[in-house]
């Protein structure tokens, strides 16, 4: 490989060199440049076009900084979550090792058994050990109440105010377009099932202030009309443009209590 990278800098070089000298010698009769900034100007300009290969040849010897085979193939594996960098996955592989055996056991069967074990739950699709998790499972909680959320981490937030005692309904994701993600993507249709099948009197629309959200709480809009069945939205106290899981809790929970109408926000925007 390093070979193929050397080759193709020399086979690159030649050519830019010789039609450098070609344009400089032009240049040095009409502006007469002379002889030490031409000797800088040839060189400057025939190796800037390489710099893209010299990157590439020295990062192919960064990549060999790991003696173990198993130390690089663990900061591989740790480098491709989200937010961490290989000099922060090599500081979590290094603190695992400097661990007991039994710590770094107990972790890795952790993780395995999260993603064998875990289920979602059959009505609300929330993550769950059992195929109801707790909250659908809770007869203390009203059912006749659905707070709608983006994902799992929105239904922690949300329990996190103690201001709604409802259920939820995770759609999984928000329509949009420009990736590829349509209605037929998330759960939609599972939610107009629950609210046709009766005994629910109220969908919150718990969604970020976003565009992808907007269009989202649109969208499962019109499609609870017909069942007449009452559709609220969160108050703007969330800020246009934030997430819900990056919200406080007070404002979350404040705009829990002062939920409107969609229909009334959608016509106040007109």
């Amino acid at each position: 490989m390093f070979m193929h990278y050397l080759t193709t800098t020399i086979a690159y070089s030649i050519p830019i060199m010789l039609y450098t000298a070609n344009c400089l010698s032009k240049l040095q009769l009409i502006f007469h440049i002379s002889p030490p900034f031409n000797t800088f100007f040839v060189t400057f300009c025939s190796f800037r076009p390489l710099f893209p290969y010299l990157c590439i040849t020295i990062s192919f010897f960064m990549e060999k900084e790991f003696a173990s085979t198993l130390l690089e193939n663990a900061v591989n594996e740790f480098a491709k979550l989200p937010g961490i960098g290989r000099k922060t996955a090599l500081r979590l592989v290094l603190h695992l090792l400097r661990q007991e055996e039994r710590v770094a056991v107990g972790f890795g069967e952790a993780i395995i058994r999260l993603r064998r074990e875990i289920k979602y739950c059959n009505s609300c699709h929330n993550i769950s050990e059992q195929e109801e998790c707790p909250i659908c499972a809770n007869p203390a909680r009203d059912h006749s109440i659905i707070c709608v959320v983006e994902n799992v981490k929105d239904v922690m937030s949300i329990e996190n105010t103690a201001q709604h005692r409802g259920v939820y309904h995770v759609l999984g994701g928000l329509i949009s377009p420009m990736d590829g993600v349509g209605p037929q993507d998330i759960e939609i249709d599972s939610l107009v099932k629950r609210v046709a099948d009766g005994g629910v009197k109220e969908v919150i629309l718990a969604l970020s202030a976003t565009m992808e959200g907007d269009t989202t709480n649109f969208y499962i809009y019109r499609k609870l009309a017909p069942t007449g069945v009452k559709v609220s939205v969160l108050a703007r106290g969330v800020s246009v443009g934030n997430e819900i899981e990056y919200t406080d809790e007070i404002t979350l929970g404040r705009s829990i209590q002062n939920r409107t109408l969609f229909s009334d926000s959608f016509n106040n925007s007109l």
